[in-house]
């Protein structure tokens, strides 16, 4: 398993900016054809804050090692917690949460 994505979550003036970087090696098509591995890439992230979704996008072999990921969303969200999850390739995936600030 990876290791834990650090989050930082803040509300200003109703809109909530959420930051993550996460740890994945991101293993293209070419690259693993290159060094005779399987390609292995995050292919979905989803955020969630009380069950509702405010976030979610579906990826690609485009992210750049260890991606950083920024995203908006409005509401009065201080106090609540954000919960990220993200999906790869190989099916494995990692689930984080952080306290909104």
């Amino acid at each position: 398993m990876s290791k834990k994505s650090r989050i930082k979550a803040k509300e200003k003036r109703g809109i909530t900016t959420v930051k993550v970087g996460m740890k994945h090696p991101m293993m293209s098509y070419d690259e693993a054809a290159k060094k005779g591995k399987k390609a292995n890439f995050i292919t979905s992230m989803v955020a969630t804050v009380d069950g509702k979704v405010v976030y979610e996008v579906s990826t690609s072999q485009f992210l750049s090692k260890n991606p950083f990921i920024q995203f908006k969303f409005a509401g009065n969200n201080k106090g609540k917690k954000v919960v990220f999850t993200w999906k790869d390739l190989s099916g494995a995936s990692r689930t984080d949460s952080k306290k909104i600030k």
